[in-house]
């Protein structure tokens, strides 16, 4: 049993400690403290009272105003570093806003089948989220003093507005007397991705999540990785009807969207899904072509 929840247990203690400045949640005060100029690898409100470090999307833009001092390098470099070490491990098993997503799909109520064309369509909307909104929009507005407008985080992040602007809005009657058209657009998308995550899995991650499709460009050749043991394999079927994010691993188990959540390896009758180190995948590939 502990073994089959292992995932989960991982998500929420990585969303405690990631948030574990309990106190800001009653004070209605976000933490300030060292850590928060450390970037965390997952995408976690800086503004949420709980915050312990900084989110790697809200750092990508504010620093892309001031890239000359070398802020956005250091950034970019440890995403690319987690990238290359994990692909999207990172979203399978840390991230608080995917551990949401998940819960929120267990509600029992029928499922959405997204036609996979349209879904195959839609699922480039995250890259143009992190190219326009978390880059290139922050990098052309920005002012000759580096300052500019954290776009993504402002006007769409639900994540935000869930963990960050909720919070601190119904613990400060200060900051209620100020709530305007921009906190009810932010809810508005809130209502939309929580009942889409209700009816379709993890929505956000697939569609809209800038970070994903960040890693998503690591994923084919990250360390962690997934193998298929050829001599194994039945193509039974069974790993790609079980897969949340629509991915057929024997045919690319290394696919762009795969999380790494191990659902299909729990699945396989044959255990033939492995997770191998990238300096072996290779040879292995050649042995079994």
């Amino acid at each position: 049993m502990a073994k089959r929840n292992q995932r989960r247990i991982i998500q929420c203690v990585s969303a405690v400690l990631m948030n574990a400045n309990i106190a800001g949640f009653w004070k209605g005060k976000i933490y300030t403290g060292r850590s928060k100029n450390l970037c965390l690898p997952i995408l976690n409100c800086y503004s949420c009272p709980g915050a312990i470090g900084a989110c790697p999307i809200g750092s990508l833009q504010v620093s892309a105003g001031c890239s000359t001092y070398g802020i956005s390098f250091y950034v970019l470099g440890f995403l690319a570093l987690m990238g290359i070490l994990f692909g999207r491990l990172l979203c399978g098993f840390l991230c608080p806003f995917g551990l949401i997503q998940d819960l929120l799909y267990k509600v029992p109520l029928p499922n959405l089948k997204i036609p996979r064309k349209f879904d195959r369509i839609v699922r480039f909307g995250k890259y143009l989220t992190l190219f326009f909104l978390v880059l290139l929009l922050p990098l052309l507005a920005a002012d000759s003093y580096g300052s500019t407008i954290p776009y993504f985080c402002k006007y769409l992040c639900p994540a935000g507005t869930l963990e960050g602007g909720i919070p601190l809005i119904s613990m400060n009657k200060a900051l209620q007397n100020t709530i305007g058209w921009l906190f009810s657009w932010k809810m508005f998308v809130l209502i939309i991705v929580t009942v889409a995550s209700i009816i379709i899995h993890r929505p956000f991650c697939k569609y809209l999540c800038p970070l994903g499709a960040f890693y998503s460009l690591f994923n084919r050749f990250s360390f962690y990785r997934y193998y298929i043991e050829r001599s194994k394999c039945t193509n039974c079927g069974k790993c790609s009807k079980v897969c949340p994010m629509n991915v057929n691993p024997v045919k690319t188990p290394n696919h762009a969207e795969c999380i790494r959540c191990g659902t299909c390896k729990k699945q396989c009758p044959q255990n033939a899904i492995k997770v191998e180190k990238n300096i072996n995948l290779h040879v292995k590939e050649k042995r079994n072509e």
